[in-house]
């Protein structure tokens, strides 16, 4: 972090889990005059800034909303510009971010992924496994909704072979079950482009996350974005439902 950046959080409060809703690749793209796909290229440069810049800052959980479940609705072209530029940054990133003690974890349903894909995950994940400086959690083919229902079917399928309590299930139960276990909560939500809505991320543990929305579209992200909303956080009172002091 430059002496800049120092001064400037020395009194200020740093979310230890930011999640970001990176929208806005398409728009970016057209108003350009190019496809789709340029747009999604340009937004993986962003990732890649914004991963570096959290690390820099001290934020240790990062969450990007990569590719939803509702994403395969996009035409078959865009989906699989998509899904190479995806095996492209697990190939070709994966080296840079665990030479910078980065680790990766991918959430969501992988049953609909390429077993290419599937395999370039599990590997990443492999190799950054013991990497401490950030853990980067990559959403692919994800939906809030969709990751209760299988929290719900997992513990249904332990009641039902007697090796749960049903009068044990708390929230702490249910939330070792969801993808996101052994990771809290987001402090702080950040979703670009102008929008004002969560889109069925993280439904669960977004609860009591401070949101901030940012009108820049995604691929022009860049850290001084980052410190914006890090910065609005900083300001902001939380309170978890009690009432203010």
């Amino acid at each position: 972090m430059s002496e800049r950046l120092e001064a400037v959080f020395a009194e200020t409060p740093l979310p230890v889990h930011v999640a970001i809703i990176m929208d806005g690749n398409r728009r970016w793209a057209r108003a350009r005059g190019h496809p789709p796909a340029w747009g999604h290229r340009k937004g993986a440069e962003a990732v890649r800034r914004t991963v570096e810049a959290c690390a820099r800052l001290g934020i240790r959980y990062l969450t990007l909303y990569a590719f939803s479940s509702e994403n395969w609705r996009r035409p078959p072209q865009e989906v699989d510009e998509l899904m190479n530029l995806l095996r492209y940054y697990l190939q070709r990133e994966i080296d840079h971010l665990h030479e910078n003690d980065v680790r990766i974890r991918v959430i969501g349903d992988r049953a609909r992924l390429a077993s290419d894909i599937v395999a370039l995950i599990e590997e990443a994940e492999r190799r950054t496994a013991d990497n401490r400086r950030i853990d980067v959690l990559v959403a692919l083919n994800y939906g809030g909704r969709q990751e209760i229902v299988r929290a719900c079917r997992r513990i249904a399928e332990a009641v039902r072979a007697g090796r749960l309590d049903p009068a044990a299930i708390d929230e702490d139960r249910f939330a070792a079950c969801l993808d996101t276990a052994g990771v809290p909560d987001p402090d702080l939500l950040i979703r670009t482009s102008g929008e004002q809505r969560i889109s069925n991320f993280l439904l669960w543990q977004l609860a009591y996350t401070e949101l901030v929305f940012l009108p820049v579209l995604w691929p022009e992200f860049g850290e001084e974005h980052l410190v914006e909303a890090l910065l609005e956080y900083g300001r902001r009172e939380r309170r978890y439902g009690a009432s203010a002091g």
